[in-house]
């Protein structure tokens, strides 16, 4: 079911905290290390940085595994490793501490777009242009189960679901081909994470699926795609909720802050935008980039954005201060803090009504 079309909020320009300069190719992964002092990006210029988020300045010097192109990026849950993802073929697990490589697995015959880790640490999930899903253990850096046939050509996406039961893949059927659009449909597919089973084909996007994110209760699926659309799906029911139209072309990148309640996208228009995930609706006007926007990623405390951008730099926003204006500051908690607030005021509200009728 689709939800209406959602229209896209005037507002003034929106500026960026930092605009963090030094690769040489486009920005294609940020990530927040943990402590809240420094990102990491990836660069098909074959290296992985570290940067000062106050300075804007990079710290130590490139990560670097050979020359290859290095199209993705993904943090640990414990914050002490990334795995990468690269034109090699190759998935590589870094040491934060050392920036060194500590481990190359191989097996995809083509080059790697996504890469996920399990909630608990101990799986990586893998996406290819061979079109096929992998799963490794992280302890042994072996394959677990078969590779997954997952899509008829470029396998883009995937993730895992919060309880690791489940890992969903989307990409692309066919080559791309940007004269007819008709030829480039595609299915999102949901795995049996033990199994390697299939237990539901998504359709609705009329165009290749290039993102996927989990809600952290596990309810809501969500996805973005070339169709320019991003789509929320019930994992009860595979079916879908909203249809949440505003970016003008292909959706990127999404991420959803911490606390769940703000949607992030980057989009091939130039830019990025926030969603209310309670309404589906944009919090702001659009952030707007020099070029096309390839990654998106919450801080710890969901309260800055960092963005990727094909002008060969990496953007911070303050997420805090846009929602503010926006006047959509409950956006900012969590749902214990809504509880707390709820129960102060039900108290003041009574304490007002005993004290009018003492």
């Amino acid at each position: 079911m689709s939800s209406p079309i959602v229209k896209r909020k005037k507002a003034s320009a929106i500026t960026p905290c930092q605009k963090i300069e030094g690769h040489t190719r486009l920005v294609c992964g940020a990530i927040h290390l943990p402590g809240g002092e420094r990102i990491m990006t990836c660069s098909p210029d074959g290296s992985l940085r570290v940067w000062n988020l106050k300075s804007g300045k990079q710290i130590g010097d490139d990560w670097r595994d050979g020359e290859t192109r290095v199209w993705t990026i993904a943090l640990s849950p414990d914050g002490k490793k990334v795995v990468s993802g690269s034109d090699d073929d190759r998935v590589r697990l870094w040491d934060i501490d050392t920036g060194e490589v500590i481990g190359r697995w191989i097996g995809h015959t083509s080059g790697v777009r996504s890469v996920c880790w399990s909630r608990d640490g101990q799986r990586v999930l893998s996406g290819s242009d061979d079109g096929t899903a992998r799963q490794w253990d992280v302890e042994n850096g072996e394959t677990i189960l078969t590779p997954i046939k997952a899509a008829g050509h470029y396998l883009r996406a995937v993730v895992y679901s919060p309880d690791m039961t489940l890992f969903a893949t989307a990409g692309s059927e066919r080559p791309m081909n940007y004269m007819n659009t008709e030829d480039n449909k595609s299915a999102i597919r949901i795995w049996n994470a033990k199994t390697g089973e299939l237990v539901a084909t998504l359709e609705g996007h009329t165009d290749w699926v290039r993102c996927l994110v989990w809600t952290q209760d596990g309810k809501t699926l969500i996805s973005g795609s070339d169709d320019n659309s991003i789509r929320t799906w019930n994992t009860s029911t595979w079916k879908q909720i909203a249809l949440l139209e505003g970016h003008t072309s292909f959706v990127e990148s999404i991420a959803i802050s911490p606390n769940g309640r703000i949607l992030a996208s980057a989009s091939w228009d130039d830019t990025a935008l926030l969603w209310n995930l309670d309404n589906n609706q944009p919090i702001s006007s659009p952030l707007q980039h020099p070029d096309d926007v390839t990654s998106v990623s919450f801080s710890a405390d969901g309260k800055l954005l960092a963005t990727g951008c094909d002008d060969q730099n990496a953007y911070t926003w303050d997420v805090s201060a846009i929602v503010k204006e926006a006047g959509l500051d409950e956006l900012l908690l969590d749902e214990r803090d809504k509880s707390v607030l709820a129960v102060r005021d039900t108290s003041i509200i009574r304490f007002h009504y005993l004290f009018r009728h003492a």
